[in-house]
């Protein structure tokens, strides 16, 4: 939880610094980081509710963010031309330290590690 309030604060705030002082510069990579940046903000409400035990929006902000990095990261080195300035993804996460490729690896790790085993909430109420 820490780390993605961490990367909502970097990417947030980088995004907002670019797309206001030098949006001309790199317009795709100042909006893929304001992206990464709401996707970090829905991610880290769907894994506090998956820690509640509601891990479905989780699962699928994990798997959006984990292709955004894979995409972004493919499209900053083959097309350079199209990232003069990088993006929170760009290089897969390489100016963060590859932490936005493994978050949401590490997290969707958790997600079925502590979710695998449990009951499903309609088998929940089909069983009470």
């Amino acid at each position: 939880m820490a780390l993605y309030a961490l990367f909502i604060l970097a990417s947030g705030s980088r995004a907002i610094v670019q797309i206001a002082t030098k949006f001309h510069v790199a317009p795709l990579a100042y909006i893929l980081s304001a992206v990464a940046g709401v996707t970090y903000v829905v991610g880290w409400f769907a894994i506090r509710r998956a820690a509640h035990g509601k891990p479905r929006l989780a699962e699928v902000m994990l798997w959006v963010e984990l292709a955004g990095v894979v995409v972004v990261g493919t499209l900053s080195l083959v097309k350079k031309d199209w990232f003069p300035d990088a993006s929170v993804w760009s290089d897969y996460g390489g100016g963060y330290i590859w932490v936005p490729a493994a978050l949401p690896i590490l997290a969707l790790l958790w997600l079925h590690r502590t979710h695998d085993n449990a009951p499903e909430e309609g088998a929940k109420e089909a069983s009470a």
